[in-house]
């Protein structure tokens, strides 16, 4: 059996959830009765709409089998509190197998369908999942079969019998088919019913969200029901979500940036549609914002620059009225040019799935909204800048960013050596980021003080890719380090040491860590032979003379800011 996830998660204490209560912020109420509830608001209204198979459902509908397939999974062994690892691409399935672990109290582990068997093995077995769902196939990649060869590793690990979930005609009789299970029920009332009587509790762990693995492998963020109701409903607000909403989902799922910020959940709460898309190139989401009236839609920065790019020519996605931008700070230049090219307002999001949530607001100047990345969202966020010996730094000057509140967690899940590191004695989350205040209040994120890589949104480690690396036979030295990229605005460059009489390829070693089997967004895409790495007056590594270094280079060889193939 799984330890109960109380064991190693870190609750608020006791008077910070009393206040949270208190003042109206924590509603006391599991997910899934909230979302019932606002389907029975507006049932007839649409609700969701998968872009790519074309499914439409209503509230009613949708709201109806999510309890069957709730029903279903709990009668198929899995129970309240079990873990169960989601790794599908944005769709109904996605939608409906994670709204009725929220319902029946299961507890999905949001993975990336780029994952692969390095990362889902630590997934499952740092979370002791029960359950894995994953795509038959997906861009030509067999998940179901990896899942299978999981199998023996996650028995021998948890001790637990791994059942396999599968969306499309690749499943076989020892699956679960994801299609059946995600069916409507036979008795909707019955099904509801069962549900209601044994919910999980408010302040249960909802689900885990992934950190962006700045330390090795990433880590796991419990949510919980009252504390991501919260996040979601924050989300909407300052987003003008409200019940005539439509919002395009085309991000993956997966992120906390697409399910709650407000995403999925905060739309679904306000009553409003969801599209999904499982990808957000320009010409599908162009036609899937004109065929939906698609009026509020998310994306990373160099998501938006392929969408400005593709306006140019195809005209305004119209009815858009608010794009958010998140993931990655956007260059100014191009936030200028959302609102006049794209026709929608920019919002601004930055934050984390650890909590803090920060944005502009719709009636924000634009100066403001084109310029920095926002405020907190909660009157009960704290914020503190700090110097390298945690002073607070004045307004107009760079510090770490130290955040909690009623949305952050107090630890990550079953790591208390990152949560050392992590999180203050007295609760404060070090987030590694780098941000002024201006006089308004508002945040502008400078950069990173943690050795982190941010690849279009995906937060990449430095150094599990120096692992990795250093496995190779041939590499003395390695340091991995951001090079820059105007398109997603940071990429993985290597500089490598190799040893006395030895050489190494880019080749080398992105096959290397293919066939370790990693996400193919964590592979190098430059490589620096050197005879020695640049280093600190105390001797370590100098990431930072390595990063002015690469750019030194690319600038040389391309012209500043310009893109640069892998080599």
């Amino acid at each position: 059996m799984p330890r109960p996830i109380g064991e190693h998660t870190t609750p608020w204490p006791e008077p910070d959830a009393a206040r949270y209560v208190a003042e109206g912020y924590w509603a006391g109420v599991p997910l899934g009765h909230l979302l019932r509830a606002a389907s029975d608001r507006a049932p007839d209204a649409p609700a969701l709409a998968d872009a790519a198979t074309g499914l439409a459902l209503t509230h009613r509908e949708l709201a109806e089998r999510v309890d069957a397939t709730a029903v279903r999974l709990l009668d198929r062994g899995l129970s309240a509190g079990d873990r169960i690892v989601v790794q599908l691409a944005n769709g109904s399935a996605f939608v409906i197998l994670t709204l009725a672990c929220l319902r029946a109290g299961i507890v999905p582990v949001m993975a990336l369908p780029a994952h692969r068997r390095r990362e889902l093995t630590h997934l499952s077995v740092l979370s002791e999942a029960s359950a894995i769902a994953v795509p038959d196939t997906l861009n030509g990649f067999d998940h179901r079969g990896l899942a299978h060869e999981l199998t023996e590793n996650v028995r021998n690990a948890t001790g637990e019998r791994w059942q396999v979930l599968v969306d499309g005609p690749g499943a076989d009789p020892a699956d679960m088919d994801l299609r059946t299970l995600c069916a409507p029920g036979d008795d909707p009332v019955a099904d509801r019913a069962r549900l209601d009587a044994t919910a999980p509790g408010p302040r249960d762990v909802a689900l885990f969200l992934l950190s962006g693995g700045t330390t090795g492998s990433p880590k796991l963020i419990a949510r919980t029901h009252d504390d991501y109701a919260y996040n979601a409903v924050l989300s909407a607000g300052a987003a003008g979500v409200g019940d005539d909403a439509v919002y395009l989902a085309s991000l993956p799922l997966a992120h906390n940036f697409a399910l709650a910020c407000p995403g999925l959940l905060g739309v679904l709460l306000a009553g409003g549609r969801v599209v999904t898309l499982p990808t957000p190139e320009p010409r599908a989401a162009f036609a899937a914002i004109a065929e939906h009236g698609v009026t509020h839609a998310a994306a990373v920065p160099a998501v938006a620059a392929r969408w400005l790019e593709h306006a140019v020519g195809a005209g305004p996605p119209a009815p858009l009225r608010v794009l958010q931008v998140g993931g990655a700070r956007i260059p100014d230049e191009l936030a200028r040019r959302v609102s006049p090219v794209l026709g929608a307002r920019l919002q601004q999001v930055f934050g984390m799935a650890e909590g803090l949530l920060c944005c502009t607001r719709l009636d924000d100047p634009d100066d403001v909204v084109c310029t920095t990345q926002g405020r907190p969202l909660s009157p009960h966020d704290e914020v503190r800048l700090v110097d390298g010996d945690d002073r607070d730094v004045p307004d107009g000057e760079p510090g770490s960013l130290l955040t909690r509140g009623p949305y952050t967690p107090r630890g990550y899940y079953r790591a208390p050596e990152q949560n050392a590191r992590a999180f203050t004695p007295d609760g404060w989350y070090r987030s590694g980021d780098v941000c002024r205040r201006t006089p308004g209040g508002n945040l502008v994120v400078e950069g990173r003080d943690k050795d982190m890589i941010n690849r279009g949104g995906e937060k990449i480690s430095a150094e599990e890719v120096e692992n990795l690396v250093y496995r190779l036979p041939a590499v003395r030295q390695v340091a991995a380090v951001a090079m820059p990229d105007p398109a997603l605005g940071e990429r993985v460059c290597v500089y490598v040491v190799a040893q006395p009489g030895s050489t190494v390829t880019l080749d080398e070693i992105r096959a290397h860590m293919e066939t370790v089997g990693v996400a193919r967004f964590t592979l190098p895409e430059r490589l620096e032979l050197v005879d020695e790495l640049a280093s600190t007056t105390v001797g370590k590594i100098d990431k930072k003379a390595l990063r002015a270094d690469v750019a030194r280079r690319m600038e040389r060889e391309h012209g500043t800011g310009a893109a640069h193939a892998p080599r």
